[in-house]
């Protein structure tokens, strides 16, 4: 039982959400998302309360439909509620709200004010650990965010189970990757449903927002994309079982996503989703149709689109059948369905849906009526998303459907008459929708024509000539009647009503109409057509003499009838003319409507015909028999209105054209016609008979009467195919017959041709064109027809016929005569121009006729009238009235123009704005003659642009490129040619100055380019305005355009302009300064793309030998020297050759020298304005010496200076030369302004970068010829130039070796012969850079260098800058020669000696000579120091000693330091040290800083050189220390002398001293050293004699410091020595006088020397009774001194630490027992002072040292009670350290 009850006590603790561990409870509180745990848990909920209540209120002011949870969660009751109190009630109810907040609450987890709301229900109702799940799914859409890591950090350790994925990121504190959710989703179908739920709840409510929708949307998309690839089957059972149990867990959420109609976010993402279900999922088509079906269901205005897509993928993976009833018909509701799919079909496949609708609404069609559907399948058809065979079985499923449509579904008729009407407009249709359709029409194997018949139209396309574009109704064509009436009694009652003598008479007649009614209601059935034919109202007995039976069925024949119509027609015919009574009637009246039979579209139509036509032939077989002439003046109605034929004529029509074409004809509707055609104008087959030109002219006479008498347009236009291709016959032209049909057809008005062309289908066009083709070229009255219709107000509202006029009148152009030409340009030209009416149909004549003279071919003649006319236009509108001219001003007379004239302005620039469009367009190079006339318009055009206040901008480019296009013409054709004195150039300046426009101008400057190619005359006299004015517009443009012309306008006019300049002898620079100045003005507004080209160009086309120099200066001048411009100029100049851009520089540095001349020249014309002022002088140089420097770097430029020089031919020669010439002209220039620094500074960086351009070998080439020179200044200028030249070569280039060794020898030669001492300083100094870089390549020559300098020609000389550079070259050429400078040393050295002691025995030496000196010593000492011996050294070291107190300057006392280091490492030491010695004494006379000198060098040699060295120097440097350490007596001995030293000077020489002897001690072992240190002993208190105590006590004092020192730093390893201090030191404490300053500070180095050996021993050297003994009672004595010096400092120290070292309690007595007696000493200062020493042991020994205290007691129980207050407070501090050290109190001790 026990075991039982703790297990489930145990499950119980698990699953409790309570504990009543404290440790616990504070860790749950403590979790939260916004604070630190250690923060939250120590945390109020009122605390908590006040800050998340704080974001709740922000939430509700964003959002108010927070406020709903104030009164609950977020109530002040809230604070107090306890869930783990609550009832599963309670806590189901607050379940809820809290699920409703986070839903709403969502979207705003990125804001502060929700995460601090969050956090209220998170700490008080602990919705992390009873609402895990939902709070989750509300942060997951957020998992990349902190706020996302923070949650996982207080999460449960047990999660629901969906969510356990989340495990490893809980633990490791980190967010999970999107991967890792899609994946979890994938595989978990759990985890996805708890999103869909969510999200879905979210949207139930209201709620959602994009970024859970996106979320959901594409985890959903992933996971079902991923759960597809993973169920992927190859066994189609499986495959099944598994899309099924897919379809099963996301088919109800994706069905309830669909419809949710207020979320369409939602929609499209389930559509998404959708779509990659159908495309991978292998779907039935069930499945397919039912989400089709919710997808339609749901689907909104703003879903619609995405559905419709979506819709398309499923459909095009279902198969191919109709669709469903509610997708249709939510389709069907659709609005611009056909438009939308085009679109959607850019991208994906629609031909499956839309054949799916297209069929389902056909079926809707013939089943429910339902007419709705016929444009929707239209629209589908002809919209070209269906693939060809869709397209052919929907037409075949429309006619079947036409052919099922009952009475009971169309009882009026009315959805078969809509149907054939769209039957009919697709089969007229055009492109490869028509074609599918027409084939579909031949394929199908049902009665056509019956189909035709009952459905009252003809559902076959006619020939093209018959197709109307725009006239798909047949509303009035005859259908059938209502109501099928008896046929015999409709006949009775129609044979009781008037009928017409013919029915092609122009009478209207209701029987007519009605008789086709029922002949189309007939035709199908032969028995009741044969009733109908015999019927007494179609009067058949008669027909032989009435044309009303013929006609009627000619007018059916030839009307927009079925085909089975019109073939019964012509058969009823054909009937009738073979019996008997028809054979004495001549029936020719009949063959033009034959011939629009045999060419009808039908070719059942046309077999009928040419049965008719065979029969009527027969009748013209005998011409014995005299005829009479069917219907010669009833048929149409007016007498006379047909010219008949004669029997030959008619005979000749019918068997020599028409029925041999019969078998063709039938073939091809268009035989027939061709053959007439043909046959008329001229017959050339040799197998037909041939027609005479009566008979010819007759029959075009006979057929064109029946053109314009025929009331039907068919008939007008099948014939008027034919007749409109002959021209004339016999001289009578079409036009002249057919003129009156062309009025009649124009004269209708709009609505009347309408009218007329829609009862027979056709098109207005197509009449319009045909009517427009009858006038012919140069028929006056056809032209004059045309030109009075169209000026009809009645023809121009018909836009079409006035089009065909035009197109006409276009068609015949070619054809005109130049009168007939020239007529009809005037003509247009006035048309084009005439007042444009408001009506908008009524502009199209203005319009036509412009559009016509554009596209015809215009002759020069006419332009020239044209822009004639152009000039009385701008005459009359820019010169008032004469009357008024006189009576007012000018200013008056513009104003007055301006106000009454503005409709005549605007009219003519109308005009001139056409006029000049023509010329342009009639490609103007075949129109030169028309220049001088463009010129005045242009001259003209600056006028009027004064006067609109215009720029006519547009007109002005019109004229010049017109102008430019003919420049080519000019130029080829030496007859053409311009009159200069007309002022061309002078229109075209003020053209560019005048005008704002970059076209105008670009076009102008191309103009000016090309006259001055072809005439300059004309404009070279104007270019210099132009060029000002380009500087401000066109080079400121940045397209491609404005640059050509730039460019062309440089290349072509500047040339002929310098060449004028050249011929007239003027300064080229000085004359063209305007010009430059306008492109160097405009260069900072010039895009930077332009800028080089353009500049290259200008200056090649200046002339880059006379101006590139020039641009250059004017560019620094106008920006300064900026990097911008630096880097531009640099860019140009390396453009050029090397020859050119040296004389550039040549030229520019003439240029500079020329601002400092006292009248300047060209300088003060092209550079900037000055008054003449050495300020402004300077600043306009100094802007061009700073772009000199820049424009010698250029590293092309020395690697093409280089590559030329090296061939050694004139080119390298001239460039050598033009090199010398530069190198000249900078050094002249930087002599002429040394005085101004900054240009001189200035002048140094352009040499230094022009001594860089040439190899050092060319460079010596280059400049030989200036040294041969007079000119010493010029030639020492040279060899400066050619030291700065040496310092920047590299010293492994073994061509620049070669060379400068080579001239070695020439540099020698100067330093001997020249008198110059400037000369030859600058000689050696070459001397000297050569040898440092390439010496040691050539040791002779440099040798011998080194013997001549050293000689009385260079070092020997009086020159002391000279000397100093000497000394400088030899200390150089000893490094290089090493060994090989000896021989000249015996000469050198003391020479340099000397001039060093010389200088230093100046008041002031000089600096230069002393660090050359030194600096010769110091390569000496470096290279070869063993010549630095004896005498030499010695010399050395006193000049050394003079200079070190000789007050130079810093530099100089280093160059001695340097020295003396070195001499100090690598002179011979014992040489050194002796040296040193005998020094000693000089050193110390000369004072501080010598011997500071002294002892660093000697310090450096003892650390340079190893022990055994040392060792074998210890008699040389015993003897340096102990002068050394007696220097204290020495310097009091010569105290008020020159080598006095300050007492802080000798303290600091005497450390340095101490120093540098532990440097040497070291260097020595024990053996070597202790004799030294004996002596040193000895030496410090017996070496004086006895009467000179002071001086002995000065020694001490110097060695005791040193002592000090010497324990001090090797501590224990030299305790022993201290035995030879003991005598010395207990002599200097018993015999000290304390009055005597020096004997007192010798005491305390005494006491601090002792104190150090004490305080180092580790031997117990100290222990030794001896030595204890021989110290301790003397320094227990020394406190009777304490009433004359301070013991505490020394004596009490050195004490203690003798205490220390000497570790025994018989040795602390023998201390103590003295000691204790000085308590009871009379003096308070003896008793303070041991009372301190007495602490300062307790303190140190503590307990070792208080074992004495017995002793002790008594002394300071007595010092208690001390007079002395110092003492006894003294005394209570020792008691006190006892009382500390042995943890008591002594007071009982005391008592």
């Amino acid at each position: 039982m026990a075991s039982s009850l703790q297990a489930q006590l145990a499950q119980i603790a698990t699953n409790s959400r309570s504990s009543l561990n404290t440790k616990a409870l504070k860790a749950a509180h403590g979790k939260s998302l916004i604070f630190e745990p250690r923060v939250a848990a120590g945390q109020t909920f009122a605390e908590i309360y006040a800050i998340c209540s704080e974001g709740f209120e922000d939430l509700c002011h964003l959002d108010p439909r927070f406020t709903q949870f104030r009164d609950s969660l977020f109530s002040d009751q809230s604070q107090d509620a306890d869930r783990t109190q609550m009832t599963a009630e309670e806590n189901a109810a607050l379940t809820k709200h809290v699920e409703a907040f986070l839903h709403l609450s969502g979207s705003r987890l990125r804001l502060m004010p929700a995460i601090k709301a969050i956090e209220w229900l998170l700490r008080r109702f602990r919705i992390h650990e009873f609402n895990t799940g939902v709070l989750i799914a509300t942060f997951l859409p957020y998992h990349t965010i902190p706020a996302f890591v923070t949650l996982l950090s207080i999460l449960p350790s047990k999660i629901p189970k969906e969510y356990t994925f989340l495990d490893p990121y809980i633990r490791s504190l980190t967010s999970p990757p999107r991967a890792a959710i899609v994946q979890q989703a994938t595989n978990r179908p759990d985890l996805l449903s708890a999103i869909s739920e969510y999200t879905l709840q979210t949207c139930r409510v209201k709620q959602g927002y994009p970024g859970l929708i996106s979320f959901w949307g594409g985890i959903m998309a992933e996971a079902v994309n991923g759960m597809l690839d993973k169920m992927r089957s190859g066994r189609r059972s499986i495959q099944m079982q598994n899309d099924h149990t897919l379809l099963q867990q996301i088919g109800p959420v994706l069905s309830e996503s669909m419809v949710m109609k207020d979320v369409p976010g939602l929609q499209i993402a389930s559509y998404m989703i959708v779509a990659i279900l159908s495309s991978k999922g292998g779907l039935d088509d069930g499945a397919l149709s039912a989400f089709m079906d919710q997808l339609v269901h749901g689907w909104t205005k703003e879903t619609f689109r995405t559905g419709l897509v979506c819709l398309c993928i499923l459909t095009q993976h279902r198969s191919a059948k109709q669709l469903s009833a509610r997708v249709t018909k939510a389709l069907l509701k659709a609005q611009n369905l056909a438009p939308t799919l085009y679109e959607i079909s850019q991208s994906h496949r629609v031909d499956k849906l839309a054949n799916g609708l297209a069929l389902a609404l056909v079926d809707r069609l013939y089943k429910k009526g339902d007419i709705r559907s016929l444009p929707v399948i239209n629209s589908l058809l002809v919209s070209r998303i269906l693939q060809e065979k869709q397209v052919k079985v929907i037409y075949k499923t429309m006619l079947v459907a036409a052919h099922k449509i009952r009475d009971e579904v169309d009882a009026d008729g009315h959805i078969r008459k809509e149907l054939g009407s769209t039957l009919v407009s697709l089969a007229q249709a055009s492109g490869e929708t028509g074609d599918a359709i027409r084939a579909a029409i031949e394929d199908v194997d049902f009665n056509i024509e019956e189909l035709e018949l009952s459905l009252g139209t003809a559902i076959r396309p006619k020939l093209a000539i018959e197709q109307p574009l725009d006239v798909l109704a047949v509303d009035n064509a005859p259908s059938v009647p209502e109501k099928q009436e008896d046929l015999e009694v409709a006949l009775e009652r129609l044979s009781k009503l008037d009928h017409p003598t013919s029915c092609l008479s122009q009478e209207p007649s209701s029987l007519v109409n009605e008789l086709y009614s029922f002949f189309l209601s007939v035709a199908a059935s032969e028995t009741d057509l044969q009733r109908f034919d015999e019927a007494p109202v179609l009067s058949r007995p008669q027909a032989p003499t009435t044309p009303f039976y013929f006609t009627f069925y000619m007018k059916i024949w030839c009307g927009p009838f079925p085909t089975l119509a019109k073939v019964a027609a012509l058969d009823r015919v054909k009937t009738r003319l073979k019996e008997e009574d028809c054979a004495a009637q001549s029936f020719q009246e009949m063959i033009p409507y034959c011939i629009v039979a045999l060419s009808d579209p039908a070719r059942k139509v046309r077999r009928a015909a040419a049965d008719l036509l065979a029969v009527l032939g027969l009748s013209f077989d005998h011409a014995s028999v005299v005829r009479h002439i069917w219907a010669s003046e009833e048929l149409y109605g007016q007498p006379g209105a047909v010219t008949h034929l004669n029997f030959e004529s008619a005979k000749s029509l019918v068997h020599s054209v028409l029925l041999p074409s019969l078998e063709e004809a039938v073939i091809h509707e268009g035989h027939v016609l061709t053959a007439l055609s043909n046959s008329l104008e001229s017959s050339r087959d040799a197998e037909k008979k041939q027609l005479s030109h009566g008979t010819r002219l007759s029959i075009m006479k006979f057929l064109c009467n029946h053109v314009t008498a025929t009331p039907l347009l068919t008939v007008k236009l099948r014939l008027l195919k034919s007749l409109n291709k002959i021209r004339s016959i016999s001289g009578t032209s079409r036009t002249d017959l057919l003129l009156p049909v062309l009025r009649s057809w124009a004269s209708l008005s709009k609505d009347q041709a309408h009218q007329l062309a829609s009862q027979e289908l056709l098109g207005e066009t197509v009449v319009d064109v045909a009517c427009a083709d009858i006038v012919i070229a140069n028929n006056a009255a056809g032209l004059e027809l045309l030109f009075e219709m169209v000026q009809e107000p009645q023809t121009a509202a018909r836009p079409h016929l006035i089009q065909s006029f035009f197109n006409r009148i276009q068609k015949m152009w070619p054809s005109m005569k130049t009168e007939t030409q020239y007529a009809t340009a005037r003509t247009m030209l006035g048309l084009s121009q005439a007042a444009r009416l408001p009506s908008s149909e009524q502009n199209s004549i203005p319009m036509e006729a412009a559009d016509l003279l554009r596209k015809v071919d215009l002759t020069t003649d006419i332009l020239l009238a044209f822009l004639d006319s152009l000039q009385d236009e701008v005459t009359l509108v820019t010169e008032p009235p004469a009357k008024k001219r006189r009576r007012v001003s000018m200013t008056e007379q513009k104003r007055i123009v301006n106000l009454q004239t503005s409709p005549e302005v605007h009219t003519a620039l109308n005009k001139t704005t056409f006029v000049l469009e023509l010329v342009q367009e009639s490609s103007p190079a075949k129109h030169p003659q028309l220049l001088s006339n463009l010129f005045t318009t242009l001259s003209d055009l600056q006028h009027l642009r004064t006067l609109v206040g215009s720029e006519l901008g547009y007109l002005q480019s019109l004229v010049l490129s017109s102008l430019l296009a003919m420049m080519p013409a000019y130029k080829n054709n030496k007859d053409l040619t311009i009159d200069p004195s007309v002022g061309h150039g002078d229109v075209l300046a003020t053209c560019i100055q005048k005008s704002s426009s970059p076209a105008v101008i670009n076009a102008a400057l191309l103009l000016v380019a090309s006259l001055a190619r072809t005439a300059p005359d004309v404009v070279l006299h104007s270019v210099m305005p132009i060029f000002t004015f380009m500087g401000s517009s066109v080079l400121k443009q940045a397209d491609d355009y404005s640059a050509h012309v730039v460019n062309q306008t440089v290349k072509e006019v500047i040339p002929p302009l310098i060449e004028t300049f050249r011929k007239s002898r003027r300064n080229l620079v000085a004359s063209t300064s305007e010009l430059l100045s306008s492109f160097v003005t405009a260069f900072e507004h010039i895009p930077s793309h332009r800028k080089h080209d353009l500049f290259i160009s200008l200056i090649e086309n200046l002339g880059t030998e006379d101006f590139l120099f020039a641009v250059l200066a004017m560019f620094v001048d106008r920006y300064g020297a900026t990097d911008s411009i630096l880097t531009f100029t640099a860019e140009i100049v390396s453009c050029f050759s090397v020859e050119m851009q040296l004389q550039t520089l040549i030229k520019l540095l003439d240029l500079i020298g020329d601002i400092f001349k006292p009248k300047p020249a060209l300088s003060s014309i092209i550079l900037g304005k000055n008054n003449g002022g050495e300020q402004d002088s300077t600043k306009i140089a100094m802007k061009q010496l700073t772009l000199l420097p820049n424009l010698l770097v250029n590293r092309r430029l020395k690697k093409e200076i280089n590559q030329l020089a090296e061939r050694d031919d004139m080119e390298s020669a001239k460039i050598r030369d033009l090199y010398a010439t530069l190198l000249e002209s900078v050094l002249n220039l930087a002599t002429t302004l040394k005085a101004k620094k900054p240009l001189y500074n200035r002048c140094g960086d352009a040499l230094s970068n022009l001594l860089d351009l040439l190899s050092i070998a060319e460079f010596i080439k280059s400049v030989e010829t200036l040294l041969d020179r007079p000119n010493v200044a010029l030639r020492q200028k040279v060899l400066r130039a050619l030291e700065l030249r040496v310092d920047n070569e590299s010293n492994t280039d073994p061509k620049s070796r070669t060379a400068l060794l080579t001239f070695l020898p020439q540099l020698t030669a100067v330093i001997r012969e020249s008198d110059d001492m400037n000369y030859k300083h600058t000689a050696v100094t070459c001397v000297d850079k050569i040898a440092e870089k390439y010496g040691k390549k050539d040791i002779e020559a440099v040798a011998a260098a080194a013997a001549t300098i050293a000689g009385d020609h260079c070092l020997g000389q009086s020159s002391q800058s000279l000397r100093v550079m000497a000394l400088l070259c030899l200390a150089s050429l000893v490094d290089v020669l090493q060994d090989g400078i000896v021989p000249v040393l015996p000469v050198a050295i003391p020479k340099a000696l000397g001039y060093l002691e010389e200088t230093l025995r100046q008041p002031k030496p000089d600096a230069e000579l002393h660090n050359a000196v030194y600096a010769f010593m110091t390569a000496l000492a470096q290279h070869i120091p063993y010549m630095i011996s004896g005498g030499y050294l010695d010399r050395l070291l006193a000049c050394s000693n003079v200079s070190a107190v000789s007050g130079l300057d810093a530099d100089s006392s280093n160059n001695r330091t340097n020295c003396l280091q070195f001499l100090a490492k690598l002179v011979d030491p014992k040489v050194l040290f002796i040296a040193m010695n005998q020094n000693w004494a000089k050193a110390s006379a000369a004072g501080f800083s010598a011997l500071v000198d002294y002892l660093q060098t000697l310090g450096v040699a003892l650390d340079k050189h190893p022990k055994s060295v040392i060792s074998k120097s210890v008699p040389a440097l015993s003897a340096i220390f102990l002068d050394a350490l007696d220097l204290r007596r020495v310097g009091a001995s010569l105290r008020g002398e020159k080598g006095d030293l300050e007492a802080s000077e000798l303290n600091e020489l005497e450390k340095t001293i101490n120093e540098v002897a532990l440097k040497m001690i070291y260097k020595l072992n024990d053996a070597a050293f202790r004799p030294i240190f004996s002596r040193l002993m000895e030496w410090s208190w017996s070496g004086l004699p006895k009467q000179d105590s002071a001086g002995k006590t000065l020694r001490q004092l110097s060695v005791y410091g040193f002592l000090h020192t010497f324990f001090d730093n090797l501590k224990s390893i030299v305790t022993s020595y201290a035995s030879y201090t003991i005598e010395s030191a207990v002599k200097i404490l018993t015999e000290t006088d304390f009055k005597d300053g020096n004997e007192k500070e010798l005491w305390k180095r005494a006491l601090r020397t002792l104190t150090k050996c004490f305080e180092f021993d580790q031997d117990g050297f100290w222990q030794a009774p001896a030595h204890f003994n021989a110290v301790a009672p003397l320094l227990v004595q020394q406190f009777l001194n304490a009433g004359a010096v301070d013991v505490t400092q020394e004596l009490v120290p050195a004490l203690v630490e003798l205490a220390a070292v000497a570790d025994s309690k018989e040795h602390h007595k023998e201390l103590n027992g003295p000691l204790l007696k000085h308590l009871r000493s009379e003096q308070s200062a003896i008793r303070l002072s041991v009372l301190k020493c007495e602490q300062a042991l307790t303190n140190r020994l503590g307990e070792e040292w208080l074992q004495n205290l017995p002793e002790m007691l008594p002394y300071i129980s007595e010092l208690q009670d001390d007079d002395d207050e110092v003492v006894e407070r003294e005394n209570r501090r020792w008691i006190v350290a006892i009382e500390e050290t042995l943890g008591e109190s002594l007071d009982s001790m005391l008592q």
